[in-house]
């Protein structure tokens, strides 16, 4: 039975030592209750307190982390089934496999292209996560070859790809310490793995496409082993099939609380796809419902990056859109003579308008008011980007400290401000911009004179 966070409370140690990350233990104690965060993270509860609160403090997917010492995935700790519940906390892992019957060179130039490719997205940069190493040649000294070829050029997390135990060994002998995932125990060898994700501590993927009666009974057998961690494979490829299986474990683990499915999920959209074009397009249903790992076979940067901003959309937090720091920013190294625009601090209109005026040639100021990062229509109509906020905004950074000259300019769309902006500031001239981005080139061009 779900406990509240008062009920959750009175068994921790009350001591607000702030180790586990929160301020307080009630504020503890209403995570725990909201299962998004551990009962383990606390290092002073009691055994008693553990035995009272072990059920009811359990996320529905447990948190598994692959990779350490900077370099990690971390996917699960799940609490609600659509985004617009909640959140989504842990976006999943995009990796991308390589195999060791291809050529030590191939490897290599592959596993250098993609950790090295990274494009900017509102600010942020969008990376692949890591690396899956298939043994596809059955032989332990290739498959340790190869994981050696991966190592030696990307410092990220891997996945362990062998049913043979023996071969699985040989590579984490190599990597053993980088906590990889281990893929995969099945039934025929789930003692084996068990073993090895016990010894050198790492987590476990469990590969199981008979049901997920038949998976949920080898989880058992596992965790029963000593394992904890525990990634799964239901064995679902193709677009209907994955949809539906995925859907129903989240089901399970997060509405039914079934423990034996309460962990993430790893998909393999190559394996059910004809071309690339379906991969990408598979892997992008597997990231929204509900992988935790994603195993591409093939990296390109025009498939990529779509998985990568969707990714990016989907697990930002809809209460919580991305936003810049209210200030002013330079934009291609502006003199005083320059101009100055203000808009909100939505990221995405931020970086919209700031590419638009790096790409016409105009240097600029650009001023940004915080509109708890809501676009300007909204912001606009929400009453948090109006007369007084710009002219606030403009006075709070000492805007006339970089300029020359008192003209400032509007976005197009918020035009009716230009009245009221006046009153606000009556030594200033304001100049009504364009209503989209684009147009900002062209309209520096007829309209800006110093």
């Amino acid at each position: 039975m779900a406990l509240s966070g008062i009920q959750i409370y009175k068994f921790l140690p009350k001591t607000n030592c702030k180790e586990c990350g929160f301020p307080t233990c009630l504020a503890f104690a209403m995570k725990l209750a909201q299962q998004a965060v551990e009962l383990t993270v606390c290092p002073y509860v009691s055994e008693e307190a553990q035995g009272a609160l072990a059920a009811a403090a359990r996320p529905p997917i447990r948190l598994i982390t692959i990779g350490g010492d900077g370099h990690k995935i971390e996917v699960g700790n799940e609490t609600v089934l659509f985004r617009h519940e909640k959140t989504f906390f842990h976006q999943p892992g995009l990796v991308i496999r390589v195999k060791d019957t291809d050529s030590l060179d191939d490897v290599s130039k592959l596993v250098a292209a993609a950790a090295g490719y990274s494009v900017e997205r509102v600010g942020m940069n969008l990376k692949i996560d890591g690396f899956a190493i298939q043994n596809a040649s059955g032989d332990a000294a290739s498959f340790a070859k190869c994981v050696d070829a991966v190592k030696s050029k990307a410092d990220l997390p891997l996945v362990l790809m062998s049913n043979d135990p023996s071969a699985m060994k040989a590579a984490l002998e190599k990597v053993g310490s980088q906590k990889p995932l281990i893929y995969a125990a099945t039934k025929d060898n789930a003692r084996q793995m068990a073993e090895l994700a016990t010894q050198y501590k790492c987590p476990l993927a469990v590969y199981e496409p008979s049901g997920l009666g038949e998976l949920a009974s080898v989880v058992e057998q596992i965790t029963q082993a000593g394992v904890e961690d525990i990634v799964l494979d239901p064995g679902a490829r193709a677009f209907a099939e994955s949809l539906n299986t995925l859907t129903q474990i989240r089901r399970l683990a997060v509405r039914q609380k079934f423990e034996p499915l309460g962990y993430p999920v790893i998909t393999f959209p190559g394996e059910g796809a004809t071309s690339l074009e379906e991969e990408t397009l598979l892997a992008g249903q597997q990231v929204a419902k509900y992988a935790g790992v994603v195993v591409l076979d093939h990296f390109a940067p025009a498939t990529v990056y779509p998985l990568l901003t969707l990714r990016l959309n989907i697990y930002t937090d809809p209460q919580k859109p991305i936003q810049m720091t209210a200030g002013i920013y330079p934009i291609s190294d502006p003199k005083a003579g320059s101009p100055l625009m203000v808009t909100t601090n939505f990221s995405l209109t931020y970086f919209s308008i700031a590419g638009e005026v790096e790409a016409s040639g105009w240097p600029g100021w650009l001023l940004v008011c915080d509109t708890e990062g809501l676009s300007v229509l909204t912001s606009w109509a929400a009453g948090k980007f109006d007369a007084e906020k710009i002219a606030k905004t403009v006075k709070q950074f000492n805007v006339e400290s970089n300029l020359n000259h008192h003209k400032l300019i509007i976005p197009g769309g918020v035009a009716v401000l230009r009245g009221e902006l006046e009153e606000e500031l009556p030594d200033w001239q304001i100049m009504v911009g364009p209503r989209e981005a684009v147009g900002i080139g062209g309209y520096l061009k007829t309209m800006w004179q110093n």
